[in-house]
């Protein structure tokens, strides 16, 4: 059976996925609001929830609170809450089913009620909708905005998002889409309709995007600026496209659970507010996922960057749920106006995690993954002098995954790129609860997230005697002459047994970007690197002991040992040996310093590349210029393969930072599109060029995977990136 599965909170069910146009309204304005005692996001900070905080405390199993949000300039008097929103009591709450034109057919069977707080509740008399085809209807003055009573946590916010969902879907599909759509969440039978709970997902998780709307802006001006912002309007896209994947096309994975290592990469570009002298400085940054000791005893416990996939069987429906935990540490090159640089590392960040809430997910054609994905807030520097809460917006999960290797296995990889923005928060205890105060740090996040599966016994020996393409991209970040370093290569491994270890002979070609302390940029040469490396198997402390489960040390000469830093960084292998990534942490060889970043190697055999295939493109480029650093996020774009050449089309998501005006703009839309000449290198090395742009590295030995080292020059601006191009079905 297949479904897509959404929060067990209505019913049996939860969809917990990892969460009209006028100016000015005068008649709003002078409006008393009172929600006093109602449950305020900007009030309750808490980690292990989504930004959003919903809260369907006293409500029966068929009810929904509704709660109406306005920009400041339309209730000067409403209660402040999050994304510079204030909460009011609306004159006028209706309920009516609609079309995807939004014409108001009638209305289904509900009452309403207030609760203790004087907040509209309403009780649906056939129990909450699931389909988009019910709306709730909220008035203050002359606003009047709409909401989906589908939303799946039943605490339902009618603000500029949820109008944003309503106005920019529906009128979208077809009529024969929509019908289906409709049809899916009426579906009772034993063949249970896979996405019948991802519109509740969607019109929840909208709320979960931490995005500020101006105090004196309009409806139609707050619509407006959600329609720019290029991520949210994007992931609404994408997951409202989800619902219509073909029933037909799809499946649960076939292990009843299955536990993967992940090797994860984030880049960042944002904004700045954490110290005074440096407010408004546009900053780098990079993330990269590392285990995490839990307990201080001698008996150390450690969380694993991980993610696990279940099949679950949920009243007779076979279901695929997933959820991850990534431990990851932080650095940041703060870049102020003026050409000033300042790092910050470990003595600034705390280790911290990204952990997306448990959900649904479709397996589509046994070749993607699909999934709209929550992230948890997060809070680091609990009762020292700088409490600091960090919030991510949602994203829309497309992976690639791996064949099973047989009965009652997992995919043996899940591998994906996405963007997610997110915020810094202070907080500050008020009454035993952490409030939301002043902004510290606006980020844009393009993340790289290779998930490769764990097997307890996993044997170090099945690596040797087979030779690797590799590909790697690293960074950085000084206050010294060159304040910001890019080295990314490409080159063959070949590993051998030599006793405990397995001993790498390489050769490698690396070319580095710079940026000095001037702000000058400085594209270097190229060079090489032929010195030897060691891969060991890195244990894991498990409850059931210590395992070998497919982590593994890079080193330069000696071990590290089971729990020590290697000299290069940590990574794993999925079990048959073929591919392999690792976190370059402070990475230095006899050759000079790598830095922190990314590494992935994969078999190399000696067979053709393929001539033809349609693949999906994730991944990131930096771009810095005079005067300007931009974060360029290659948003599922296309790479479509014909003879010796190949399209490349993908929408962009770009973060520019001015730094004279001291300036971070929100993602914007770009797009890329090129035709590129395609040569096979042999032994799976590949290269595609057009102009100033390539794209050179390896594809897999079954032709499903690229792993590319993007460079281009734009008008003066150099990039330098690293994408993945998975094979779409």
């Amino acid at each position: 059976m297949r479904l897509t599965l959404g929060l067990l909170l209505f019913s049996a069910l939860t969809l917990t996925a990892g969460c009209s146009g006028d100016s000015a309204i005068d008649g709003a304005k002078g409006q008393p609001n009172s929600f006093a005692g109602e449950k305020n996001p900007a009030n309750d900070f808490t980690p292990g929830s989504t930004g959003d905080s919903g809260d369907n405390s006293g409500l029966a199993a068929n009810e929904v609170r509704v709660t109406m949000e306005l920009p400041g300039g339309l209730a000067p008097d409403g209660e402040p809450t999050r994304r510079n929103l204030r909460i009011v009591k609306p004159d006028t709450v209706r309920v009516y089913q609609t079309n995807r034109n939004l014409q108001v057919l009638g209305a289904p069977e509900y009452t309403t009620r207030e609760d203790s707080n004087g907040v509209t509740v309403i009780a649906f008399e056939n129990g909450q909708p699931l389909a988009p085809d019910v709306v709730i209807e909220a008035q203050y003055g002359n606003a009047v905005l709409r909401a989906l009573a589908a939303d799946a946590d039943r605490d339902i916010k009618v603000n500029p998002f949820s109008e944003y969902l309503v106005r920019n879907t529906l009128p979208q599909y077809s009529a024969s889409e929509f019908q289906r759509i409709l049809d899916c969440a009426d579906e009772t039978s034993d063949s249970l309709c896979i996405n019948k709970y991802v519109w509740p997902a969607l019109a929840d998780q909208v709320h979960d995007f931490e995005i500020d709307i101006p105090t004196g802006a309009s409806i139609a001006g707050a619509l407006d600026l959600l329609a720019q912002r290029a991520d949210f309007a994007s992931y609404v896209v994408s997951a409202a496209n989800y619902p219509l994947l073909d029933n037909q096309s799809s499946d649960s994975i076939s292990a009843s659970s299955a536990e993967y290592n992940s090797v994860f990469m984030g880049i960042e570009l944002g904004q700045t507010f954490l110290e005074s002298s440096l407010t408004g400085s546009g900053q780098w940054g990079i993330r990269m996922g590392r285990e995490e000791s839990t307990s201080p005893s001698t008996e150390t416990a450690y969380t694993y960057p991980g993610l696990t996939l279940a099949s679950l069987d949920v009243f007779d429906i076979n279901v695929t749920s997933l959820a991850s935990q990534i431990p990851y540490d932080r650095k940041t090159l703060i870049h102020k106006q003026g050409n000033e640089f300042f790092t910050r590392g470990t003595d600034t960040w705390a280790l911290n995690t990204h952990s997306t809430s448990p959900g649904g997910a479709t397996l589509d054609r046994d070749t993607r993954l699909l999934a709209v994905r929550a992230l948890y807030q997060s809070i680091t520097g609990r009762n020292s002098s700088r409490t600091i809460g960090w919030t991510r917006n949602p994203y829309f999960l497309d992976a690639y995954v791996g064949e099973t290797g047989g009965d009652n296995i997992g995919p043996d990889r899940a591998l994906a790129g996405y963007f997610s923005a997110g915020k810094a928060i202070q907080l500050e205890s008020e009454n035993g609860k952490l409030a939301r105060k002043e902004t510290l740090e606006t980020q844009y996040v393009s993340a790289l997230q290779l998930n490769l599966l764990r097997r307890e016994g996993f044997d170090a020996n099945t690596l040797n005697g087979r030779d690797y393409n590799l590909v790697y991209f690293a960074t950085r970040f000084s206050e010294s002459t060159t304040p910001l370093q890019v080295e990314s290569g490409n080159g063959l491994w070949q590993v051998r047994a030599n006793g405990d270890h397995s001993d790498i002979t390489q050769t490698q070609t690396y070319s580095t970007l710079n940026r000095d302390s001037s702000g000058a940029v400085l594209v270097g040469g190229t060079g090489s690197r032929s010195d030897n490396w060691i891969i060991t198997p890195r244990p894991a402390r498990l409850s059931t002991g210590d395992k070998n489960i497919g982590r593994l040390n890079l080193d330069v000469n000696n071990p590290a040992g089971a729990f020590g830093q290697p000299d290069l960084g940590v990574g794993a292998s999925v079990p048959d040996g073929s591919l392999m990534a690792f976190n370059l942490v402070n990475a230095a060889s006899s050759s000079g310093i790598i830095g922190d970043g990314l590494l992935i190697v994969a078999e190399r055999r000696p067979a053709p590349a393929p001539q033809s295939g349609r693949y999906r493109v994730q991944g990131f480029a930096m771009g810095i210029e005079d005067g300007l650093n931009r974060l360029i996020h290659l948003n599922d774009g296309t790479l479509n393969l014909s003879g010796s050449t190949a399209s490349l089309n993908s929408n962009t998501l770009n973060v520019v930072h001015s730094v004279d005006n001291a300036a971070v703009a929100a993602p914007s839309s770009g797009q890329l599109s090129t035709t590129l000449e395609y040569t096979d290198k042999g032994d799976g090395e590949v290269s595609f060029t057009a102009g100033d742009l390539s794209l050179t590295g390896f594809v897999t030995a079954d032709q499903t995977q690229f792993f590319l080292l993007f460079r281009n020059t734009v008008n003066g601006e150099e990039q330098r990136g690293l994408l993945m191009a998975t094979k779409l079905p």
